[in-house]
C-alpha cells in the first residue's frame, strides 16, 4: 500500500539521487527529488513535504543552509543529512540546529528507515551515524 506521506529529496548528483528515490519509494513513501535546494524551494510540494533528505555538499546552496533557511522562513521540514564526505563540526552543528540524522555515504538501508521513522513521529530521537 502507498502510503501518501511525501519525503523530498535534494542531491546534486544524479545516480545517488535516483538510487535513494527508489530507496524511499520501496520503503512505501512518495517521493519527490529535486537537483538543487533552489529547485526544491521553487517546488510547490514545498508545503506538503513531510521530510526532507539532503546532501550536505551541493553547489549554490549547501544542505545545512536549506535547513536553516527552511526553519527561519516557517518550514520547519523533519530534515536527514547525507555526506560523502563526513565532517565532525559539520555534525555536531547540524545535529545542535535541529537535523534528524547526519549520515554518511552509502546510507545504512535500515538505520535511515530509523531516521525517517524518527523525522515523521517527533519525540522520538535517533541520534547520528559518522
Amino acid at each position: 500500500m502507498l502510503n501518501r506521506t511525501l519525503i523530498c529529496i535534494v542531491d546534486d548528483d544524479q545516480p545517488y539521487r535516483e538510487s535513494m528515490q527508489k530507496l524511499i519509494m520501496f520503503l512505501g513513501y512518495t517521493v519527490e527529488a529535486f537537483p538543487s535546494a533552489a529547485d526544491f524551494l521553487a517546488s510547490p510540494v514545498l508545503p506538503e513535504t513531510a521530510c526532507l533528505i539532503s546532501d550536505v555538499s551541493m553547489p549554490g546552496m549547501t544542505g545545512v543552509e536549506l535547513h536553516r533557511y527552511l526553519v527561519g522562513a516557517g518550514h520547519a521540514i523533519p530534515t536527514i543529512l547525507v555526506t560523502a564526505y563526513p565532517d565532525e563540526v559539520v555534525r555536531d552543528q547540524a545535529l545542535n540546529d535541529g537535523v534528524v540524522c547526519y549520515l554518511s555515504k552509502p546510507v545504512d538501508e535500515d538505520y535511515l528507515e530509523l531516521c525517517l521513522r524518527s523525522a515523521l513521529q517527533p519525540g522520538t530521537p535517533i541520534g547520528d551515524t559518522s
